[in-house]
């Protein structure tokens, strides 16, 4: 059993789709994709029991889906999610971090697990969502 923890900028700035002049949009769209994963086996994962999203800037003030929490980061994004990711750890829950920035990696808590961006975009898309256009 799992809990997903997305960097949600770090994964919406993984696609060159245009994000950049709608954060909050592309934001919302990835938080849509996340939102059906929640309760869901997921391949190479396991059981996600929660998924969590933290939203920094311009997205903070993004509508929270069901099926997805957020944070929203009063200031840093990263500082935000290696909290939230301490915090998951200490309470005994499986963390699998979704990020690629290597300074937020090296910041986790021993044992929380993580995948790249480019991982969890070929997940939603085999589950049928993602997909570029």
């Amino acid at each position: 059993m799992t809990v997903l923890l997305v960097d949600a900028a770090n994964v919406v700035g993984a696609r060159p789709d245009g994000w950049w002049r709608d954060r909050a949009g592309a934001t919302t769209r990835l938080l849509r994709l996340l939102a059906p994963l929640a309760g869901r086996a997921v391949p190479g994962v396991g059981l996600v029991t929660e998924v969590v999203a933290v939203v920094e800037g311009a997205a903070a003030g993004v509508p929270e889906p069901a099926g997805v929490r957020l944070v929203r980061a009063p200031g840093s994004g990263d500082d935000a999610l290696a909290a939230t990711a301490a915090g998951l750890a200490a309470a005994g829950r499986r963390v699998l971090v979704v990020t690629a920035d290597r300074g937020l990696r090296a910041r986790l808590p021993a044992g929380a697990e993580v995948t790249g961006p480019g991982r969890l975009w070929q997940l939603l898309e085999g589950m049928g969502g993602g997909t570029r256009g």
